[in-house]
């Protein structure tokens, strides 16, 4: 496969979440493209279960889509080092008000690889110990308990359309049925 190579990369905005940039790209047919690059500290998701095999999510509203959805609870690290384990654990227990008496991984994911590195470390959460929920300011989410199969079909119907809960929801049934 011939090489393509980044000759040069210039920041257009840098935002609370992500930064964009613009790539020059050299391309093997000599012609230089530019294409987007959207850079993001990365981030944890959590499959919280219950003692009862239900399954915690949140719904919360989303501006890039305009809605509502229905996702496991996730957010962003607190910087490039921090452990995913940790950001899993602490964004459990903010978002659903629970701690995680264990938690094992799951997968990762990159969650578009055409134009962007997020990189989302995804964990399951067992024997559920009641905590305080602590949103963020600007957060507003209700906390809802669905069974697998309930959430399956919502991925099947298009309810649940969040590539991360998406891939995390199968991958738990896979590995745990």
């Amino acid at each position: 496969m011939d090489e393509i190579r980044r000759v040069k990369r210039e920041l257009v905005h840098r935002g609370k979440i992500v930064n964009f940039y613009e790539d020059y790209m050299a391309l093997p047919n000599g012609n230089t493209a530019v294409w987007d690059f959207i850079e993001h500290k990365g981030a944890a998701a959590v499959v919280p279960v219950t003692e009862e095999g239900k399954i915690l999510m949140v719904r919360q509203y989303r501006n890039a889509l305009e809605r509502y959805t229905l996702e496991i609870p996730a957010g962003a690290v607190n910087d490039v080092e921090e452990p995913k384990e940790k950001c899993a654990a602490r964004e459990l227990e903010e978002e659903t008000g629970y701690k995680a008496g264990k938690l094992e991984w799951l997968m990762n994911v990159n969650t578009t690889v055409a134009f962007c590195n997020e990189f989302i470390g995804i964990y399951v959460a067992r024997d559920l110990i009641p905590a305080r929920q602590h949103l963020d300011e600007d957060e507003f989410l209700n906390v809802e308990e669905h069974g697998l199969d309930e959430l399956l079909s919502m991925i099947y119907d298009g309810k649940i359309t969040d590539a991360k809960t998406s891939a995390a929801l199968l991958a738990y049934r896979v590995k745990y049925r």
